[in-house]
């Protein structure tokens, strides 16, 4: 996980040639696709198989790669630890902000300065390192999920001065934000951002703004349920009919044409797309290669965003 070598544009570190062509994240050229671990903990029970596709990916050239250590109590990050080597040269970006709890959410939030520490210790621990290419500070500005509530109510000020302090002191390379409003982004760029995570969808496009100001940043636009459809009764991209008339015609499954649709949509814009199947991540990293016409493409960009109000929990 410590870089080799100067990556290439074109090609990773192992000479696969890069899902989606190559963009930017914290200093670096990476593939426009990589992959989001949490549904590795789906595969607990089997971890050869959850370190062999961790392999797989790799193989077909992913070079960043999401995780957290609440992702699974721990159990992802020593995943990547055990699967990901030096020589791969693979940009591993994980969270702070959140903890496990073993309560009915399985996660709570740890917004305050001493836990956003804490947490980065428990990454650097966890997956062998002894600095973090790059954190994103899970915020809880908008989007799904927590909201935070009492002493979990920390301005940003005091979050990016522990963030700072950490990446000045060598334990982390990059900061990144997630589930953040224009206005706390606009606030944060002065600090150095090199990436936000918020929910951003062909059918969830509410935060367009927020993807100008990044582009104009040079600030990596990292969206998180790319396919819309994370709750009962939110839309979801694949159900779109502009969505299944592109899959017809081009040989793709929705689901490729919804990820190739936001690789269009924008420079900036990086995948992490996560899933357990080995045949699923192949067919992931394939929606790199479709391109649309002139035709395809306004029928899609004429989608409505039509996010449904959705559980915080």
């Amino acid at each position: 996980m410590t870089p080799s070598s100067v990556p290439s544009p074109e090609t990773t570190a192992s000479g696969a040639p890069r899902p989606g062509g190559s963009a930017p994240l914290a200093g670096r050229p990476v593939s426009r696709i990589g992959f989001g671990a949490m549904q590795l903990d789906r595969l607990r029970g089997d971890r050869p198989a959850a370190v062999a596709l961790l392999r797989r990916a790799v193989e077909l050239g992913v070079d960043h790669v999401d995780t957290a250590q609440f992702y699974g109590d721990g159990l992802v990050n020593g995943l990547i630890r055990e699967a990901v080597r030096p020589e791969d040269d693979v940009l591993v970006a994980t969270k702070v902000g959140a903890t496990s709890d073993h309560g009915s959410l399985g996660l709570r939030l740890a917004q305050r300065p001493e836990e956003l520490r804490k947490a980065v210790e428990e990454n650097l621990a966890a997956l062998g390192v002894d600095r973090l290419a790059l954190v994103n500070l899970r915020r809880t500005d908008t989007g799904p999920g927590l909201r935070a509530e009492g002493d979990q109510v920390v301005g940003l000020d005091d979050q990016l001065a522990v963030m700072t302090a950490l990446r000045d002191e060598g334990k982390i390379g990059a900061i990144g934000l997630s589930s953040v409003s224009l206005d706390v982004l606009r606030r944060a760029v002065p600090a150095g951002i090199a990436c936000v995570q918020n929910a951003y969808s062909l059918v969830a496009r509410e935060d367009e703004e927020l993807l100008t100001l990044c582009v104009a940043e040079g600030i990596a636009w990292v969206p998180y349920f790319p396919l819309g459809g994370a709750f009962p009764g939110v839309p979801k991209a694949t159900d779109e009919q502009a969505v299944l008339d592109a899959a017809r015609s081009l040989g793709a499954t929705p689901a490729q044409i919804a990820l190739a649709w936001l690789l269009r949509h924008a420079p900036n814009v990086l995948l992490i797309p996560g899933t357990a199947d080995a045949g699923h991540l192949e067919a992931n990293l394939a929606a790199g290669a479709i391109t649309f016409d002139d035709a395809a493409l306004a029928a899609l960009d004429a989608v409505p965003s039509r996010s449904a109000a959705v559980p915080l929990g």
